[in-house]
């Protein structure tokens, strides 16, 4: 019976762990990045934002947000021989987000959490399908 609540915890634990860590990872790459941002934030709707909306050919900022053309002109290399492919995808998930008529709250409910989300749920349920086919194995 211990070695039951043992792995229970120890499966719990994994999978907290698992859910908690790229938000974790994003929260600590951000603010270590915001330390050396040095232009003024770029403030929308009253919010100030890390980056700045000034166009700057040798970095990404809120202008490549706001003109996607902008950015691809000066930060995309690898995939300019497939913009005719990435477009198809990449400007029908934007007019599927605008399509909600809030993109912004859109935008946060399906590609920082429901979508990731969704993925880590597969991530758990495969370890614990594997955790299974061990247990069958011994």
């Amino acid at each position: 019976m211990l070695a039951t609540k043992q792995t229970i915890t120890i499966k719990f634990l994994r999978n907290i762990s698992i859910i908690l860590s790229p938000f974790l990872l994003m929260i600590i790459i951000n603010e270590a990045a915001r330390i050396k941002i040095k232009e003024k934030p770029y403030i929308a709707q009253g919010v100030a934002a890390m980056n700045s909306d000034g166009y700057y050919p040798e970095k990404c900022s809120w202008a490549c947000h706001n003109k996607t053309a902008y950015c691809k002109t000066y930060h995309v290399k690898y995939l300019k021989p497939y913009f005719t492919v990435t477009d198809k995808f990449y400007f029908g998930a934007i007019s599927a987000l605008a399509s909600t008529g809030f993109y912004g709250v859109a935008n946060i409910i399906f590609l920082v959490f429901l979508f990731p989300f969704i993925i880590l749920y597969f991530v758990i349920n495969s370890l614990n399908i594997q955790d299974n086919i061990g247990k069958i194995k011994r």
